[in-house]
């Protein structure tokens, strides 16, 4: 069948490459046209792992395209689907705005029984100011559906192409078929939901597991009060079936396009009919925004004074696999370290520059090309995002002066890094001063 996904971001350029790979027909649509050239030669503008491969094959194939018309991309598509943006206002609430102005653009070319999806994340609600949208534009049926995505940054094509479950928010029987034919060649569960079930399932998912990062930091303060490890707290509790052992991350919090947005966006959403006392995503939200000062001020505890050290900062994407420094622990962590005094020297394999203008510009901050220039002469080392590069490196203090190195996701032995010449600080962890 042929497939119109409108938005280009993430979401958007991995939905229309794997449906090409499907066999269907799939146009990729934005109003961005360096964007959309740059798609048609095979280029994908961010970083993601075997995504411009899979583009460069659909292009091939003839079976992918991108363009800049909505006449050309809609026309005769069975399936429509809204993938743009949903960015947050300062509330934390979603603005929908971009959602809107796609419907009101495609709604002129939809054709009849065209199921018309929405992909991107909202919230319930959403499809009933679709409607009036589109109904003031074209008489023609239209189907309405919400097809919410459970992928990761950084393994999106296998989250799409494996998905453990695929959850169909539909109204009508239509609907149903027609999606359900869309997905038959996924090897995963279809979910037959209303379509606000679908939209909450996908905060509800999100938030659940921002839940559990909150949970582990919160854990790991308690461990260092009370002597424990946190890695070894979460084995024994992984070991329960209930819980498992997956998606514990103590460190310095959650960031990314998705679990920021998506908690305070329910938490907005929440306060319209409960007090600010039961609103757990709230509470959840500002623990996650406190972490990164609570780990500088651990830092300080056990450097003292941080005016005038070199700390190297090890880690500017949001996680591994992939350049996104959208809510980055280093664009919290940098600014209050140079707010104390340090001097700071970043690097990060795929991160060409820092986000944060502010970061760029200032006098003691410089972003450098590898490791070794990074943590020359520093004071304090900071390993905060596990890349491979960082978490391979053998790391050695050749210097006579004390270095800490701080652990900020629990990846490096302990015993290793002390009789490397450092003294270890991790999360959750006991101290451990160098064994030289």
């Amino acid at each position: 069948m042929k497939v119109t996904v409108i938005g280009t971001g993430f979401v958007g350029v991995t939905t229309s490459a794997v449906y090409a790979k499907q066999k269907h027909t799939v146009v990729g649509l934005d109003v961005d046209e360096q964007k959309i050239n740059s798609l048609n030669a095979g280029k994908v503008p961010f970083f993601e792992p075997k995504l411009q491969e899979l583009v460069q094959s659909g292009l091939k194939s003839k079976k992918l395209s991108f363009t800049t018309s909505y006449q050309e991309a809609v026309t005769d598509s069975d399936v429509v689907m809204i993938a743009v943006g949903t960015p947050s206002r300062p509330d934390g609430s979603i603005n929908l705005d971009y959602v809107k102005e796609s419907a009101k653009q495609a709604a002129p070319y939809l054709k009849d029984d065209a199921v018309l999806v929405i992909k991107s994340t909202v919230l319930p609600g959403t499809l009933e100011q679709i409607k009036p949208i589109v109904k003031n534009i074209t008489d023609k049926k239209i189907h309405y559906a919400s097809l919410p995505e459970f992928l990761k940054e950084g393994t999106a094509v296998d989250d799409t192409l494996y998905p453990d479950r695929i959850a169909i928010g539909v109204e009508d029987d239509f609907a149903w078929e027609v999606l359900s034919k869309l997905h038959a060649a996924f090897k995963a569960p279809l979910v037959r939901v209303r379509p606000a079930s679908a939209q909450l399932a996908k905060y509800a998912s999100n938030d659940y597991l921002a839940l559990r990062i909150v949970y582990a930091n919160v854990l790991a303060d308690v461990c260092e009060q009370a002597g424990a490890d946190v890695d070894e707290v979460l084995e024994i509790m992984g070991h329960e079936k209930r819980i498992g052992s997956h998606y514990w991350y103590p460190g310095l919090g959650y960031g990314g396009s998705c679990f920021p947005k998506d908690v305070k966006a329910l938490a907005a959403f929440v306060d319209e009919f409960e007090s600010p006392e039961r609103n757990l995503f709230r509470f959840i939200n500002k623990l996650n925004v406190m972490r990164p000062a609570d780990v500088v001020e651990k830092l300080t505890q056990v450097a003292g004074k941080l005016k005038g050290k070199k700390v190297a900062v090890l880690g500017l994407a949001f996680k591994p696999n992939t350049d996104d420094q959208r809510e980055a622990p280093a664009l919290f962590l940098i600014p209050q370290l140079l707010e104390k005094g340090a001097k700071v020297v970043s690097y990060d394999p795929m991160v060409k520059k820092i986000a944060s203008e502010q970061i760029a510009t200032h006098k003691h901050y410089e972003q450098v090309r590898s490791i070794k220039q990074a943590i020359t002469d520093a004071d304090i080392i900071v390993a905060l995002i596990e890349w491979p590069e960082i978490t391979d490196y053998k790391f050695k203090n050749n210097t006579d002066k004390k270095v800490i190195f701080l652990d900020a996701r629990n990846q490096f032995d302990q015993q290793t890094i002390a009789k490397a010449g450092y003294e270890y600080l991790g999360i959750g962890r006991q101290r451990l001063e160098t064994s030289n």
